[in-house]
């Protein structure tokens, strides 16, 4: 195996990801070696993955126009924004299938089964995490203040919830799914209040997500790196700042001592190095959980925290399993 001050970061994201390369650029200048693929779309246009097994024994290598790395040197592996394991253009749609689902298990399956590498984060980790479900139960048993909330499909109960809320009821998507309209027009899905006369039979047709709405002052990122922790308040117009960010305000904020034992412990139960949580904080200082993306974006916050959470994941990949 290669001295460790020259095993590589792998880095699993899409060409486009803009956001990567402010963290490769400090591991550039660390003199740390990386390697970035798109293993979705490289590995059906020209690269390759072949690794053998036996008895006490794990070895292969990607390669890639440019690169050949040993898995056996790999020290970390961040998984940013890898595109979906699709098949080699113009197969049939059933053959397409079959093929992108044996590329997703095959060469998924290998570059989560590393040995000895440092993931950020785990995909199967990041996989579990994502249950809207899970978090809210997770949330609730390491100490922070969640929301009620009820996840039904039926629209009697949806409406019974909504119409005892006091301060009034929110809807939320359980996944991020854009909604395309019959002409075929994607729309994104927001968070938005909920009048209990809305709600129709049509919630039948699959669960929803309604939760209790927040009296808010103001909105709040917790972007976790590990143990370390970076805030900012959020004030914005709109219900769900994502919504119009050109709108939206961002400062730095210190994050209270229980809210960071509660990060902490979270993100032990998920078993994962990084999250991005957010808040609704009310003017008596209550901060309530909304929800955890273990695979968040970051590089919208202001400069400095931007700056200061890139050099914490460079930390995270260079320090591989020892981090």
């Amino acid at each position: 195996m290669t001295p460790d001050r020259h095993r590589a970061v792998l880095v699993l994201t899409s060409t486009y990801d803009v956001t990567t390369d402010v963290v490769l650029r400090i591991l550039a200048d660390r003199r740390i070696p990386v390697v970035r693929t798109d293993p979705g779309a490289d590995l059906p246009g020209g690269a390759s993955l072949t690794t053998h097994y036996a008895t006490g024994e794990q070895r292969g290598a990607p390669r890639t126009p440019s690169r050949v790395l040993d898995l056996a040197d790999v020290r970390s592996v961040w998984v940013r924004r890898p595109s979906p394991y699709a098949a080699p253009p113009g197969m049939v749609e059933h053959d397409a299938k079959f093929t992108s689902a044996q590329a997703f298990w095959g060469f998924g399956g290998i570059l989560a089964s590393l040995p000895g590498a440092h993931y950020v984060n785990h995909p199967w980790r990041i996989r579990d995490a994502e249950y809207k479900p899970a978090q809210l139960a997770t949330a609730a048993r390491n100490g922070f203040l969640v929301p009620e909330t009820v996840i039904t499909a039926d629209p009697h109960e949806a409406r019974q919830f909504c119409a005892h809320q006091p301060c009034g009821a929110v809807y939320k998507p359980l996944w991020d799914s854009r909604y395309r309209d019959a002409e075929g027009t994607a729309h994104q899905v927001w968070v938005r209040g909920v009048d209990p006369i809305e709600i129709t039979e049509a919630v039948s047709v699959c669960p929803h997500l309604f939760q209790s709405k927040v009296s808010k002052e103001f909105d709040a990122r917790v972007t976790a790196v590990g143990d370390r922790l970076f805030g900012v308040r959020i004030d914005s117009p709109d219900l769900d700042w994502r919504h119009r960010q050109d709108l939206m305000t961002c400062t730095p904020v210190a994050v209270p001592e229980p809210v960071a034992r509660s990060v902490a412990a979270y993100l032990g139960e998920f078993d994962l190095v990084y999250g991005a949580f957010d808040f609704a904080v009310t003017a008596s200082g209550d901060w309530y959980f909304l929800e955890c993306n273990p695979n968040g974006q970051w590089a919208w916050q202001p400069s400095e925290t931007t700056d200061a959470i890139a050099h914490a994941l460079a930390d995270q990949l260079e320090k591989g399993p020892d981090a």
